[in-house]
């Protein structure tokens, strides 16, 4: 039996180029298969940028408005700042 934490013999399944690395190969998702951050059209009160939030995250959308009321309150509005830039810089769903 062999010891599993020794180095692998060189043979032709591990030799590589120097320089090289020899782990698994990753190849990238295709592009827009991803998540997108984006406004809601369905789940919105004001301009969707919460209920979008709360899909992006997968929670519901009801916690994601009281956690940005708080923030609002609690910094004085400057949350509120936030909350404009997404509802100019998200797209539509």
């Amino acid at each position: 039996m062999s010891n599993p934490y020794s180095e692998p013999q060189p043979n032709e399944s591990t030799t590589h180029e120097p320089g090289a690395y020899p782990g698994p190969s990753y190849q990238a998702p295709p592009p827009g298969r991803g998540k997108r951050l984006t406004r809601s059209r369905t789940d919105k009160m004001l301009g969707g940028v919460c209920g979008g939030v709360a899909a992006y995250l997968d929670v519901d959308a009801t916690i994601v408005r009281l956690l940005m009321v708080a923030a609002i309150i609690f910094t004085g509005g400057a949350a509120l700042l936030l909350y404009i830039a997404g509802w100019l810089l998200m797209p539509y769903e």
